[in-house]
């Protein structure tokens, strides 16, 4: 039992026999939810889109891990072929599915699109997990007791969902489209926890985590951070005063993912003030990321988007 002053890792209960499929786990705050859940008995399929850099941090964790079981599958979330094609291959394993863990994103970017066409925001951190979470709901439904795990952000509060320009065509803005993706992953957290919902399913669980500020590189290469060399040298400074490890910063997703009382659309994050860092906690977002009709604004124009339906869940 985690003590009211929130989780540590040693809260996170024995993972043996579960599967975790988490994305954009080659480094960072994924590579140590990763590195987390294999060292509590979990199987763990990194689904990354650079294979060389997957078989590094593979190569790492089995041999800081004697025994576990790891495996590295290609996938580009800002390309939706690719999306069907890990999601077909994991089906055809047959394996249950314990574990989806929506981890990876790209940040403050200048504009650029996908393979599709959509802004590569929105696009890979909202887009791409919306349809590899659709393409994986059968196996996720055919085993009670799974999870989607989608890691927001707390830039979320300065999220707007703009329905008349989701692609960002009309004005752009790198951290006004970084913002926008983040609320869109709360925004889709809460509206699927209520499609399972209303489809009888409330075994299979929608919840969100954020890591805080935490040193990954999604941070280090930001470049609202990293102006300049002499910005540069200034952060390597004063980051680690600030930010929390990227093994703290997996935490809020460990405890979303495992926790044994956790309920739909649950969001966790760090309690320290501002969350920036420290133990998980249960955390609320913005009042915005429960709203019912963007629930299902965004989610019918993420279907006309992607093509995939969810129609395995057969609610409206």
């Amino acid at each position: 039992m985690a003590s009211k002053s929130g989780w540590t890792f040693d809260d996170v209960p024995d993972q043996t026999g579960k599967t975790a499929i988490i994305t954009g786990s080659n480094s960072g705050i994924g590579l140590e939810t990763a590195r987390f859940l294999v060292m509590r008995g979990a199987s763990v399929i990194l689904a990354v889109r650079n294979s060389i850099k997957g078989a590094e941090a593979m190569d790492q964790l089995t041999s800081s891990h004697p025994g576990s079981e790891v495996e590295v599958a290609h996938l580009d979330l800002a390309d939706l072929s690719s999306i069907e094609d890990f999601a077909d291959w994991f089906t055809d394993t047959k394996r249950p599915l314990d574990y989806l863990i929506n981890n990876a994103g790209v940040m403050g970017i200048p504009r650029t699109t996908t393979v599709d066409g959509f802004e590569l925001q929105f696009g890979t951190n909202h887009l791409g997990h919306f349809a590899l979470t659709g393409r994986l709901m059968g196996t996720l439904l055919d085993n009670p007791g799974s999870r989607i795990v989608n890691v927001a952000s707390n830039a979320h509060r300065q999220g707007v969902l703009n329905f008349y320009d989701l692609q960002s065509e009309r004005r752009y803005g790198k951290m006004r489209a970084y913002a926008q993706s983040k609320l869109a992953n709360l925004v889709f957290t809460t509206e699927l926890d209520r499609r399972l919902s209303r489809a009888s399913r409330s075994d299979v669980l929608s919840v969100a985590a954020h890591p805080g500020m935490a040193e990954s590189n999604i941070v280090k290469f930001q470049p609202e951070i990293t102006v300049h060399r002499y910005a540069e040298n200034i952060w390597e400074k004063i980051g680690p005063f600030i930010c929390q490890t990227a093994a703290d910063g997996a935490i809020p997703t460990l405890r979303a993912a495992t926790d044994p009382e956790a309920v739909g659309s649950d969001y966790f994050g760090p309690n320290h003030r501002l969350q920036i860092r420290g133990p998980a906690v249960k955390v609320e977002a913005k009042r915005a990321a429960y709203d019912v009709h963007d629930g299902r604004a965004l989610w019918e124009q993420s279907v006309e988007l992607t093509g995939v339906d969810f129609s395995v869940l057969d609610v409206s």
